[in-house]
């Protein structure tokens, strides 16, 4: 049977408030007494959990990481890289998503007043934002993965998303490809108003437009693409290239674009964006832009780390991360 607390207070005739102490060396109890206590919980063998003595001393060197769902197309890559960083340092890791919606904050929220975790890393799931700022206000230390361009209200890691898609139209017009077909995210996000911006303004530049008939609304998913391509062919829109702002819509592209007979890239030139484990693997391999999903969760982690340590405070300020143009067979240079 495993000796508790209740069991060390009851042989050295102190309450459980006095045993807390003697283990935290709150210096509140006398010398006599202290001893006592230690040589009980010697005799007993009793071990205070990890856990229990963090709490005690106001913190419980775990922090928490708030995802959309595990589905997200790279959460598995940021949670690795926050993973490795807080096994380093001896933290653990509590992962909550966001499936349920508000049921799934209310639970969030109640780990959040149990103090169960000194901080948390967010993915922002949708419809959460104020949320999270609320409880960033009520004093707990927060970082975004991923700020969606919504501006330092929170300390983030980001990714330069204006830039990876002003590598994506430079690529595509280097190759001699002028008439594109844009396959966006969401157009609240902010990334994704980012993405499409660097795009068009590299296209201006160089006296190619953008009409609106070739950009589409997508959401991120392989059914999105594959829509976008089916619909396209449909209207009789003339086109030479596809930049998709995530890698699943890409690979629906791809798979339309077969299905109707289209050669890529011969015919038509794709290119993706975040660079997911799969994109290296499709037919034909996917040229992206690559996200450092990986970097941006060690990033987060790091950035929690030095706050609670003293080292550096947390900021509303982004720490932004390169992106980096993959070429691979669907968009040859």
């Amino acid at each position: 049977m495993r000796v508790t607390i209740a069991d060390v207070a009851r042989n050295a005739a102190v309450s459980k408030t006095t045993v807390s102490r003697v283990l935290n060396g709150k210096g509140e109890v006398d010398s006599e007494t202290a001893e006592r206590v230690r040589t009980v919980i010697a005799e007993l063998g009793y071990v205070p959990s990890a856990r229990a003595v963090g709490l005690a001393r106001g913190n419980s060197r775990t922090l928490a990481m708030l995802v959309p769902s595990l589905t997200w197309p790279w959460s598995a890559e940021v949670l690795q890289g926050v993973a490795d960083t807080l096994e380093a340092a001896g933290y653990g890791l509590l992962l909550f998503t966001c499936n349920r919606g508000e049921e799934s904050m209310a639970q969030f929220t109640s780990q959040v007043s149990a103090r169960a975790f000194d901080g948390v890393l967010v993915i922002e799931p949708e419809n959460t934002r104020g949320s999270i700022a609320a409880l960033h206000h009520q004093g707990l230390p927060l970082v975004l993965v991923d700020d969606r361009g919504q501006g330092a209200a929170f300390p983030s890691v980001s990714t330069t998303n204006r830039a990876g898609g002003a590598s994506a139209a430079h690529h595509l017009l280097t190759s001699g490809r002028r008439a594109p077909l844009v396959v966006t995210g969401p157009a609240h996000f902010g990334c994704v108003r980012d993405r499409l911006g660097g795009f068009a303004d590299v296209l201006t530049e160089h006296g190619v437009g953008q009409p609106a008939s070739r950009t589409f609304e997508g959401d991120f998913t392989v059914r999105c693409g594959q829509h976008v391509i089916e619909r396209a062919l449909a209207d009789g829109l003339a086109f030479d290239s596809v930049f998709c702002h995530n890698d699943l819509s890409a690979t629906g592209v791809l798979h339309a674009l077969r299905a109707a007979g289209r050669r890529v890239p011969d015919d038509v030139a794709v290119i993706g964006f975040d660079d997911i484990p799969i994109a290296a693997y499709t037919e034909p391999s996917l040229t992206t832009v690559r996200q450092p999903m990986q970097a941006m969760g060690e990033a987060a982690a790091r950035r929690m780390l030095d706050h609670l340590s003293g080292t550096t405070a947390l900021r509303p300020d982004a720490l932004v991360l390169p992106t980096e143009l993959v070429i691979r067979s669907s968009a040859p240079g």
